[in-house]
């Protein structure tokens, strides 16, 4: 479970608490974006094995393997139109990627496997002129079955009120939330909370 656009070192460790796996630090043009200094701090912050992602759109390789060294993260997830070559680059650096792919009205599954060297992929919503985010759901049915064949991880539109459904439907690795659980545009740790507690419910009785 990852809960992304994190601001905040007081919000990363309400996620922590809360049974969060992972926090994401969006290092790229968003209302949600953080400086450099504070994904610092934030990192600083997080207990031991809550990992950070940090996210990016487009930028160079050099700039992301900087950045994942410096800040530091534990993984990155390239959230544009990144080639399939970046992540042999960064992989060849020990940086771990995450690679969203969007879904509009059908899967890809050509695109899939052209991104098939990241450690999983991430389906978020497709949104016109909106690189994530968007708080939009696509139609799970679409990625029925695919988690047999990729390292999925669920995005788009999850709230504490569907990711159950969703999990039931797609059996990611992993979900992703980031406008799901906020109020107000802002991180609400309440949300926060009944989110992962509905996916820690649906796990239990697998």
């Amino acid at each position: 479970m990852k809960i992304c656009g994190v601001m905040s070192p007081e919000i990363a460790q309400a996620a922590a608490d809360a049974g969060a796996d992972a926090i994401g630090l969006i290092l790229a043009e968003s209302r949600r974006r953080v400086a450099v200094a504070q994904a610092a701090r934030i990192v600083a912050a997080l207990p031991l094995f809550v990992s950070a992602v940090g996210v990016f759109v487009d930028a160079p390789a050099d700039e992301v393997l900087s950045l994942a060294h410096g800040v530091p993260l534990d993984a990155v997830q390239l959230h544009g139109e990144e080639p399939p070559e970046m992540i042999e680059i960064l992989r060849a650096q020990g940086v771990r990627v995450l690679k969203a792919v969007k879904v509009g009205e059908s899967v890809d599954s050509a695109e899939l496997q052209r991104y098939r060297a990241a450690s999983a992929l991430m389906l978020d919503t497709k949104v016109d002129g909106v690189a994530g985010g968007s708080g939009r759901v696509f139609e799970w049915n679409l990625a029925k079955g695919l988690s047999d064949r990729f390292p999925l991880i669920l995005s788009g539109g999850l709230v504490p009120e569907n990711v159950a459904q969703a999990l039931e439907v797609v059996r990611p690795f992993g979900v992703d939330v980031s406008s799901g659980v906020e109020t107000d545009g802002q991180k609400d740790p309440e949300k926060i909370r009944k989110f992962i507690e509905q996916v820690r419910r649906w796990e239990s009785a697998q």
